[in-house]
């Protein structure tokens, strides 16, 4: 057996030659790289748009409102068909209302040593909305003080800007939470005043916000249309750029923090990019698989005698196959090895490279990069099989 396989090694070789052999495996090895990436970038490319680790706080959640122009000036309230067709869209995981106050309202300074007054408006959403976490973020008839979550900008504006015109002190924000001020509510019956107090700072939702609770009974005890229907909503979606969502918005006339959304036209050209990839390596792939199978025929063409000689001297078919399977196939995992391992260690070297940067991607290869080349090998397998199964057959034949 091992004289006959022997003299089967130095016929192929002899008749196959060294060139056709080494193209075959740099077109495969090409190939192989090639489509591995495309699927390793694929997988990337949703880690970085769905991972847990890569979400961000501020940039998921959206507060929408209509567009303010000459055609809606004056109608801007979403109706409950405009929030009900939101909510059934795809790329919004929930919808909040933001009720603004119906009455009229300012706050003050309580010392003079700080002398503070200004008209101001408030709003209130469900918690699950709220990035702050206080246990003070609650309110009844009977609480001591109304708390109330500030956005970040207008304490900036406050310390860089009012301060300065004013000729007051700045303010951190651990100093604005340890003061107590006066939260006056104009009824019809008069004012009320309450005490208030800043309970944290959003840079979620750019608006003063209250408790629900407090916001209710306001809107209750002292709103002439208490229930005016909401002209703002807050969505929470796990990819603010993505071009349904941009298109969706531009299709209701809706607005949104331009920022948050500025990234639709980048995902579109990534997108692009990927399939480019995609298909580039498919593409490569068929060459490949082209390549080896005529390089399997040309063998067997070339010793095309020799395997008629050797059948006739009492070699079997199913012999000469397995002994070509065994020549040809091995190759071809070393091929999907080392390519497996070449996007191994790109992937970890993407992988700290972005840790520098707080972004996360695995460390690790996809699961679906290892189902790829496991399925790529399958094909190569059957590939080969069918090749030698035939052009074996043919030489027989004649």
């Amino acid at each position: 057996m091992q004289g006959l396989d022997f003299l089967l090694k130095k016929l192929i070789h002899a008749g196959a030659g060294r060139k056709r052999f080494f193209m075959a495996v740099i077109g495969l090895s090409i190939a192989m790289l090639l489509i591995l990436a495309a699927v390793q970038i694929q997988a990337n490319y949703n880690d970085l748009l769905h991972s847990k680790s890569n979400q961000d706080s501020v940039a998921n959640f959206l507060v929408l409102n209509k567009v303010l122009n000459d055609e809606t000036l004056g109608a801007t309230t979403l109706t409950e068909t405009e929030v009900s067709d939101l909510k059934k869209q795809s790329f919004v995981e929930s919808v909040g209302l933001l009720t603004p106050s119906r009455f009229k309202a300012s706050i003050q300074s309580s010392s003079d040593r700080f002398p503070f007054f200004t008209d101001i408006a408030f709003e209130s959403v469900p918690k699950d909305f709220i990035d702050v976490t206080s246990k003070d973020w609650k309110w009844d008839e009977s609480a001591s003080f109304v708390p109330i979550i500030a956005p970040n900008m207008f304490l900036d504006f406050y310390n860089f800007q009012f301060s300065f015109s004013q000729n007051l002190p700045q303010l951190t924000q651990q100093v604005v939470k340890m003061i107590v001020f006066k939260v006056n509510v104009y009824g019809p019956n008069g004012i009320v005043t309450f005490n208030g107090k800043v309970v944290g700072f959003s840079d979620r939702i750019s608006s003063l916000l209250v408790p629900e609770e407090f916001m209710n009974w306001g809107n209750t005890q002292f709103a002439k249309n208490a229930d005016a229907k909401p002209s703002r909503v807050i969505i929470r979606t796990k990819d603010p750029g993505n071009p349904q969502l941009v298109q969706y918005l531009k299709q209701k006339n809706l607005a949104t923090d331009a920022d948050k959304t500025r990234f639709s036209r980048y995902r579109q050209v990534v997108d692009i990019v990927v399939n480019i990839s995609w298909g580039t390596g498919a593409v490569m792939l068929l060459f490949a698989l082209l390549i080896f199978t005529l390089f399997i025929q040309l063998t067997i063409a070339s010793c095309k005698e020799e395997i008629v000689l050797l059948i006739t001297l009492g070699a079997s078919p199913k012999q000469l196959r397995r002994f070509l399977m065994k020549q040809f196939f091995p190759v071809n995992i070393l091929i999907v090895l080392v390519s497996f391992a070449i996007i191994a260690g790109l992937q970890a070297f993407i992988h700290y490279a972005l840790l520098k940067q707080n972004i996360y991607v695995s460390m690790l290869p996809s699961l679906y990069t290892a189902l790829t080349a496991v399925a790529v090998l399958t094909i190569i397998w059957l590939v080969n099989r069918f090749s030698i199964r035939r052009y074996i057959a043919g030489p027989i034949q004649k």
